[in-house]
């Protein structure tokens, strides 16, 4: 299980996030979460610097697909934003919505990332469906009550892991 819990890579912002390294590797899709991955969970417009990263990825010429749990009017919201298409209540990380970013995109999963705030949602989701996982850290603390619940044991499972890399 703490297998499928492990990203590929873990990174405390998108900056940090190097998109040239992931089109060495081929990976040409990103599948992006929004809550607390590209903009904090209780404000309805990311941050300058997040629209610069986007642009950037799409500008190197990765697709990217906005895939959120959360409900379609903030999907919709985001998806003007940055102009690109998003999936609403996508139930991560059950794979339905997952499998239907990776059609509308067409590349096959190996050539696909997943970044996400949530190792219970993105990183499992992303890792059961196959494609690379991309860890970050939430942008804000302030969560979705659902979260909020989810994140002690997510930080037990992530401190396993810290001990895991820094002495495996």
């Amino acid at each position: 299980m703490m297998k499928l819990l492990q990203p590929n890579l873990w990174v405390d912002n998108l900056q940090e996030i190097p998109l040239q390294q992931l089109q060495s590797i081929g990976i040409k899709g990103l599948m992006i979460d929004i809550d607390n991955t590209l903009v904090a969970w209780d404000q309805s417009e990311p941050a300058q610097e997040v629209r610069q990263w986007v642009t950037r990825a799409r500008t190197l010429g990765f697709q990217v697909v906005l895939v959120s749990n959360n409900h379609s009017l903030r999907v919709d919201e985001m998806q003007a934003f940055f102009m690109v298409h998003g999936f609403s209540k996508a139930k991560k990380p059950t794979l339905g919505t997952l499998k239907k970013a990776i059609r509308l995109m067409g590349f096959p999963r190996q050539q696909v990332a997943m970044i996400g705030d949530q190792i219970f949602t993105d990183v499992l989701g992303g890792n059961r469906l196959g494609v690379y996982t991309i860890l970050v850290t939430p942008i804000k603390s302030k969560e979705f009550w659902w979260t909020t619940l989810v994140r002690p044991v997510e930080a037990r499972v992530l401190h396993r892991m810290k001990k895991f890399r820094n002495h495996g």
